[in-house]
């Protein structure tokens, strides 16, 4: 049925509060349906915050995206009619409400999400990089560690005639 075809990452919009209710009737039509071949995975991110009443500290879940629920599915028309018509969903996002753009691998690592996308970086420790965007735009630096799971690099920066630690994302350096 889904021979060759890859699964890829959906945006569903719904109804604001309805998230958990979407992806609740979405995960029960599927095991009903036998689809799990088709839609693989159904999420909605949260984040856990720390909230502060009353005097007392309170760590919350918040969704991370709210009016969004994350699908990984094979897409195909049938696929998009149920979902298209399940309580709660108001479209698919992407520029035609008839065909959704899947999410690269890249916008889902930008928006943190679970993904196996390393970034292509052409510098490595001990390269000598130019710090691009940031409060030490222009600063020239030596690569000391690189964290590819949270797609960091860090660096010493001459701040005020001593070398200072600084880490930053991958993306607000560049070799020279």
């Amino acid at each position: 049925m889904s021979e060759g075809m890859e699964a890829k990452w959906y945006v569903i919009h719904t109804y604001s509060g309805y998230e958990n209710k979407v992806m609740k009737t979405l995960e029960k039509l599927v095991e009903n349906r036998g689809l799990q071949e088709m839609i693989q995975e159904i999420s909605v991110p949260v984040e856990e915050t720390v909230e502060v009443k009353d005097g007392k500290r309170k760590v919350v879940k918040r969704k991370k995206f709210p009016g969004y629920v994350f699908a990984k599915l094979i897409y195909n028309e049938e696929i998009w009619y149920i979902i298209r018509n399940t309580r709660g969903v108001t479209g698919f996002v992407g520029p035609n409400a008839n065909r959704p753009l899947p999410l690269t691998e890249s916008d889902l690592a930008a928006m943190g999400l679970a993904t196996n996308w390393v970034p292509d970086v052409d510098y490595d420790i001990g390269s000598t990089v130019r710090v691009i965007s940031g409060p030490f735009a222009d600063s020239v630096c030596v690569v000391e560690e690189m964290n590819y799971e949270k797609q960091q690099v860090k660096v010493n920066i001459s701040m005020f005639g001593r070398e200072t630690p600084v880490k930053l994302d991958f993306t607000q350096v560049q070799k020279i």
